[in-house]
C-alpha cells in the first residue's frame, strides 16, 4: 500500500515509472515519425531509375533499337519532359499535404490521437505500397502515380501534429533544447532508412522500394494502436509541470528569465496541459489560433525554411546521380548523409540555444551560414569523394539543424502563450497551421527544382540560396528581441556586482 511506504522511496519508485513511461513514449513517437519519413524517401531514389541513359546497357533478346536510349527507363518517364514529370509526382503528395495539414490538427483536436494516429499509418503504409505495386502490376499511366501521391500526402498529414501533441502531454517545462533536438533527428533518420530500404530495390525490381517500408510504415501502425497512451493520467503517472499564472509567459525586458523566447526552454510539452478529469478544454479555431502572436510569422519562416530542406530531400539523389555520375543505389546511399548532418545540426542547434536562450538567434546565424556552403557545395562537392561527404554533412547540418530547432521552437513559443491556457488540444491546431504553412514551400521547392533544373543545376541552387535568405529576414525581428534580452540581462548583472 502506498500508506506504507516512506515518502524518499514511493517518490523513488513514482519518478522511476514516470520516466519510463515518458521514455517510452518519446521512442514511439520517435519510431512513428521516422516511419512517416521513410515512406516519403523512395521516390526521390527510384527517380534516377524511372528515366536513365540506357545506351550503355545491352537491350533485352535485342527487342530494342540500338539508338533507343530510353528503352530500360519506366513510361511515361521516359520522355524528355521527365523532371516535369517527377516534379508533377512530387508535388501531387506536397501540395495535398500542404492543404490537408491544415484540416488536419482540427481533426487532431476532436478525435483520440491513438486512432487517429494508428489509422493515419495504416493507411499511409497502403498508399505507399499501392505505388510501388505499380511495378508488378505493369502500370504506365501517370494519373494512377499522382492519384496514389494525393492519397498519401492528405492521410500523412495525421503524423507531425499527433505526435506533438502526444509529447506535449507528457513533458513539462525545462530546458528541452537538446532533448528536442535529438527527438526531432526522427526525419533524418527516416529519410536515411528510406534511402538505404529504396537502394536495395532500385536496380532491380524498384517496386519494393515502396513495398517494404509501406508494409513497415503498416506494422508500426498498429503497434501505435496497441501501446500509444495519450495522457499521463491514463496510467496514472504524474502529470507534467506547467507555468503558474498567464503573467509568467509574458515578454519582459526587466527578466531574460521571462523573456521573448526564452520560453522555448519549456519544449513543445510547456504548452500543454494535463488531461482535466472534469472539464475538457475547447478546441480553438482556425482564426483563434491566427491570432496569437508570431503564428504568421513563424510559419512563414518555416515556408522557406522547408522549401531548402524538402529540395534536398526529393532531388539531392538525381543531382548526384547527373553531375557527379554515380549509379542510382549509390547516389541514394551517398544522399544519406545529408540527413547525417541534418541529425549533427539539430542537436547542435538545441544544445547552443540551449546555452545562449536564443533559439532565433541560433537558427539565423545557421542559415546563414548555410547560404555560401550550398554555394560552394554546387562548385566544388563533386569534385571528389572526400569533398563530397564533407560538404554534404556541413550542408545538412546548417539546412536542417534550424528548420528542427524552428518546429519546436515555435510549437514552445505558441504554446506557452497565455492565450491557449495550457490547452493541448489547441497545440494541435497551431502545430498544423505552422507545419501546414511550411509544407507549402515543401510543396514549391521541389516543384520550383523541377522547372528550373532544365536550365541547369546552377539555378537550382540559387533559388535554394535565395529561399534561404528570406528565411534569415523573417527572424530579424526574434532575433533583435533576444538582443534586447540579453543586454537586459548583463546590465542587471551589473547592477547585482555593484552591490
Amino acid at each position: 500500500m502506498r500508506s506504507s511506504l516512506a515518502p524518499g522511496v514511493w517518490f523513488l519508485r513514482a519518478f522511476s515509472r514516470d520516466s519510463w513511461f515518458r521514455g517510452f513514449i518519446l521512442l514511439l513517437t520517435f519510431l512513428i515519425y521516422t516511419c512517416y519519413h521513410m515512406s516519403r524517401k523512395p521516390i526521390s531514389v527510384v527517380k534516377s531509375r524511372l528515366h536513365q541513359n540506357c545506351s550503355e546497357l545491352e537491350p533485352v533478346n535485342n527487342t530494342h533499337s540500338p539508338n533507343d536510349t530510353t528503352w530500360c527507363s519506366w513510361a511515361p518517364f521516359d520522355q524528355d519532359n521527365y523532371k516535369e514529370l517527377l516534379g508533377a509526382v512530387d508535388n501531387a503528395f506536397l501540395v495535398a499535404y500542404a492543404i490537408g495539414m491544415f484540416i488536419s490538427g482540427i481533426f487532431g483536436e476532436r478525435l483520440p490521437l491513438r486512432y487517429y494516429l494508428s489509422t493515419g499509418m495504416l493507411l499511409s503504409g497502403l498508399f505507399t505500397s499501392l505505388f510501388g505495386l505499380g511495378y508488378f502490376w505493369n502500370i504506365h499511366m501517370l494519373w494512377y502515380f499522382v492519384l496514389i501521391q494525393i492519397c498519401n500526402g492528405l492521410v500523412q498529414t495525421t503524423g507531425w501534429p499527433s505526435v506533438v501533441t502526444c509529447v506535449g502531454n507528457w513533458f513539462g517545462k525545462g530546458k528541452r533544447g537538446l532533448i528536442m533536438g535529438v527527438w526531432n533527428s526522427h526525419t533524418s533518420v527516416g529519410n536515411i532508412l528510406g534511402s538505404l530500404i529504396a537502394g536495395i530495390w532500385v536496380n532491380d525490381q524498384w517496386g519494393l522500394s515502396f513495398v517494404v517500408p509501406g508494409i513497415i510504415t503498416g506494422a508500426v501502425g498498429v503497434l501505435t494502436f496497441l501501446f500509444l497512451i495519450e495522457y499521463p493520467e491514463d496510467v496514472d503517472c504524474t502529470p507534467p509541470q506547467h507555468h503558474g499564472g498567464p503573467d509568467e509567459d509574458q515578454d519582459n525586458p526587466e527578466d531574460p528569465g521571462n523573456g521573448p523566447y526564452s520560453n522555448r526552454d519549456s519544449s513543445l510539452e510547456a504548452a500543454t496541459s494535463s488531461k482535466e478529469p472534469c472539464a475538457e478544454p475547447a478546441a480553438i479555431s482556425f482564426l483563434g489560433a491566427l491570432r496569437i502572436p508570431g503564428v504568421i510569422e513563424f510559419s512563414l519562416c518555416l515556408l522557406f525554411a522547408k522549401l531548402v530542406s524538402y529540395t534536398f530531400l526529393y532531388w539531392l539523389p538525381l543531382y548526384i546521380f547527373n553531375v557527379a555520375h554515380f549509379s542510382a543505389k549509390e547516389a541514394g546511399d551517398l544522399s544519406t548523409l545529408f540527413d547525417v548532418g541534418g541529425i549533427i545540426g539539430g542537436i547542435m542547434a538545441g544544445l547552443i540555444s540551449d546555452y545562449t536562450n536564443g533559439r532565433a538567434t541560433t537558427c539565423c546565424v545557421m542559415l546563414i551560414l548555410a547560404a555560401p556552403m550550398m554555394f560552394l557545395y554546387n562548385y566544388i562537392g563533386q569534385n571528389g569523394v572526400i569533398s563530397s561527404i564533407v560538404m554534404l554533412i556541413i550542408c545538412g547540418a546548417l539546412v536542417n539543424g534550424p528548420y528542427s530547432l524552428i518546429t519546436t521552437a515555435v510549437s514552445a513559443d505558441l504554446g506557452t502563450h497565455q492565450s491557449l491556457k495550457g490547452n493541448a488540444k489547441a497545440l494541435s491546431t497551431v502545430t498544423a497551421i505552422i507545419d501546414g504553412t511550411g509544407s507549402v514551400g515543401a510543396a514549391l521547392g521541389p516543384l520550383l527544382a523541377g522547372l528550373i533544373s532544365p536550365t541547369g543545376w546552377n539555378n537550382v541552387f540559387y533559388m535554394l540560396i535565395s529561399a534561404d535568405v528570406l528565411a534569415c529576414l523573417l527572424l530579424c525581428r526574434l532575433v533583435y528581441k533576444e538582443i534586447l534580452a540579453w543586454k537586459a540581462s548583463l546590465s542587471r548583472g551589473r547592477g547585482y556586482k555593484e552591490i
